[in-house]
Parts: structure tokens; C-alpha cells; sequence
């Protein structure tokens, strides 16, 4: 199999962080923790704490089941932190796409141009809408966005938002060649098509290392049906000990308490019913040995309590790092990382692994914000 083009070429990573916007931060999976719950305060700690770590990039959530919505929070953490950038999700169509734009704009230059902007195409809350509608407004959306950042008028007569004609100059974003990155992740063939005409950086659920390669491969070509490169970047829990022995027996730990015929957070996520979260359980049904692992090093035992994300790399330092390396040589250009609790793996993972890692923030490697 030849390689496959990416966007990034040369040997570097944006490490992320996560912030816990939608709660569920937890020193025990399945269980409420009274002293993390998801309010301000909370997440402005996490935020802080990954921007004195030295974490590239961290990812603003978004959701109607409970904590903060995230361009508000964005907005307040702008002013809170100095260096990290702000990986801020938003569901298209839940706002006007030249008011998105201008959010969006107004965001980034709080920022200085340190906003990065996650693109979700889900139903809108307490709806469910027909697939191919959510792909195409997704498409729209993101179109006008780039139009609004990066043309002199706004001129789009799409099936969805037709007969828009506006001057640009009020939603200028602060980036230039191309305004904020875009990451977007899905595994659904419609999902597939508008990452590949419109991602930046498509994201990915843990996985084995094979199917990886494959969707690697398969974006790749994508992108290059429409003339596009992509970079690629995956979300991903760790837990890195002293020792792979300390490691496991932390895996072990954090689902003491989980019950699986009692509350279940998973349940009331909007994507637990989604393509990549049922084939992330496929894969742990299917590979997984009796503590979870479906190949070294990977563990997916969270996606028994979790929604979203149900993977980690477990081990000692250097097995953390080469599992990560080997996910580079693949491709991967971006992490997006979580632990449990938020703080305490943050502050492991920023000790024995970051130090090791050839940091880059991918909008400044691609001259938006140089």
C-alpha cells in the first residue's frame, strides 16, 4: 500500500487536551463525582492547567445533556489563558451560518488566532433529522464560514441557505490563508465526503492500529479526489504510570465502580447510538481480551461506561510514547487526549511523556496565525 498524502509532512504532533464542558469527569467511570462536577470554575481549572503545561490545543465539547456551552466558555477562557489553542465545537445549523462566522471571528481575535474550530454534524437537540439533510448543512454551513473569512462578500444560494449576499468585512477573522482550522471527524460515507471536500483535520476514535491505517488511506484519497491534502488527528484517552503494572491496575481502579445494570452516563450522550461509537463496541466485542485490550497497549474499557472517545493507551512512559510515535508514522498529526480525573493525568501525562513528544501547533506550521 503506498503511503498516503498528508497535509503535515514533516514528523511533528499538536498535542491536545480535553476540557469537561459536558461533565463526566470522574475519579471512578460510571459514578458522579460530587467534587468535579462540570461548572465554570471546574473547567476554567482544567483549561488553565493544560495552558501551564504546555498542551497545544485543548477541545471545548458542546452538548445539550449538562455542563457548559462552549462559545461562551471560550469566550471567558480567551482572557484566562496565555499560549493554548481553544478547540472550540460547534453543531451547524444551530446558528445562522454569517452570525457562526462572526462569532467565530470575534472569538479568534480574543484569541490573537489561537481558535481552532471542531465542526459537529449531529441532529440538533430533540430532533432527529435525516442524515443526508445534516451532511448537506453541514457543507453549507462550512462553505459560508471559509467565504466569511476569507472573500470580500458572503455570496452563497445553496439549497439551504440560498440568497445570502453580504459584505465580509464585519466577520474577518484574525487568521489568515484560510481563517481557523476546521477538524471534523465521522465515519459514515456522508460524513466521509464533506470531511474530505471541507476538513482541515479529520479526527478519529481509538481503533486497532490496522484500521487506522485504512481510514488513513482511504481520507487520503478522498481528499485528493477533490485536490485537497488533510492532516489527521485522533482523540484519545491515556493513563501513563511509572510502570505498565501501575498503569493496568489504574485501568482497573477507575471502573471499580462501574455498574453496568445501574446509571450509565453513556446513555445519555446524543452520539452513544453513533457509527463510531458502535464501532468502537464492535471492536472491544469482538478483539478484546478479559482486561479490555484489543491489541498492546490499547484499552478499551472506558467505552463501557463512556460515550464518545472509549479508548486509552495504557503503559509506562516509553510504552506511551512509542505507542504514539507509532500512530505518527501512520499519519496522525494531532492528539486530543483526556484522563481520569482531567487534572491529575494532565499533569502525568505533561511530566513523563510531553517533554518527549515534537510539539507543533498545526495553524501556525500552516501559516494561519504566524
Amino acid at each position: 500500500m503506498a503511503l498516503p498524502t498528508i497535509r503535515s509532512e514533516k514528523f511533528f504532533c499538536e498535542v491536545g487536551w480535553f476540557d469537561d464542558l459536558c461533565g463526566g469527569d470522574t475519579a471512578f467511570l460510571g459514578v458522579p463525582d460530587p467534587a468535579r462536577v462540570s461548572s465554570f470554575e471546574h473547567c476554567t481549572n482544567i483549561i488553565q492547567l493544560a495552558d501551564e503545561l504546555g498542551y497545544d490545543n485543548i477541545l471545548l465539547p458542546t452538548s445539550y445533556m449538562l455542563g457548559q456551552e462552549t462559545i461562551p466558555f471560550a469566550a471567558a477562557a480567551a482572557v484566562q489563558t496565555k499560549q493554548i489553542n481553544l478547540l472550540t465545537a460547534v453543531r451547524t445549523g444551530e446558528i445562522h451560518p454569517p452570525m457562526l462566522a462572526r462569532h467565530l471571528s470575534t472569538l479568534d481575535h480574543m484569541l490573537k488566532g489561537r481558535l481552532t474550530v471542531n465542526i459537529i454534524n449531529s441532529d440538533l437537540p430533540g430532533w432527529k433529522e435525516d442524515p443526508n439533510h445534516r451532511y448537506k448543512r453541514c457543507e453549507e454551513v462550512i462553505e459560508i464560514l471559509r467565504m466569511a473569512w476569507t472573500k470580500n462578500r458572503i455570496e452563497h444560494n445553496g439549497e439551504l441557505y440560498p440568497s445570502l449576499n453580504l459584505d465580509a468585512s464585519p466577520v474577518k477573522s484574525y487568521q489568515k490563508n484560510g481563517g481557523p482550522l476546521l477538524y471534523f471527524g465521522g465515519i459514515s460515507p456522508g460524513s466521509k465526503d464533506v470531511a474530505a471536500k471541507q476538513a482541515d483535520v479529520f479526527l478519529m476514535w481509538p481503533e486497532p492500529i490496522s484500521s487506522i491505517k485504512d481510514t488513513i488511506h482511504e481520507m487520503s484519497n478522498r481528499a485528493k479526489h477533490y485536490d485537497r491534502t488533510i492532516d489527521f488527528g485522533l482523540r484519545i484517552h491515556v493513563i501513563v504510570r511509572e510502570t505498565e503494572e501501575e498503569a493496568r491496575a489504574y485501568a482497573k481502579h477507575i471502573m471499580s465502580k462501574f455498574n453496568p445494570e445501574g446509571f450509565n452516563l453513556k446513555h445519555l450522550a446524543q452520539d452513544s447510538q453513533s457509527a463510531g461509537v458502535l464501532r468502537q463496541d464492535e471492536a472491544r466485542n469482538n478483539l478484546a481480551d478479559e482486561d479490555d485490550f484489543i491489541e498492546p497497549q490499547l484499552w478499551m474499557g472506558i467505552g463501557r461506561a463512556r460515550s464518545g472517545c472509549g479508548g486509552a493507551i495504557v503503559g509506562n512512559p516509553q510504552q506511551v510514547l512509542d505507542k504514539m510515535n507509532q500512530y505518527m508514522e501512520l499519519g496522525v498529526r494531532a492528539f486530543i487526549l483526556s484522563g481520569y480525573p482531567l487534572m491529575d493525568e494532565a499533569k502525568h501525562f505533561a511530566k513523563w511523556v510531553l517533554p518527549h513528544l515534537p510539539q507543533v501547533k498545526l495553524n501556525i506550521l500552516q501559516g494561519r496565525n504566524s
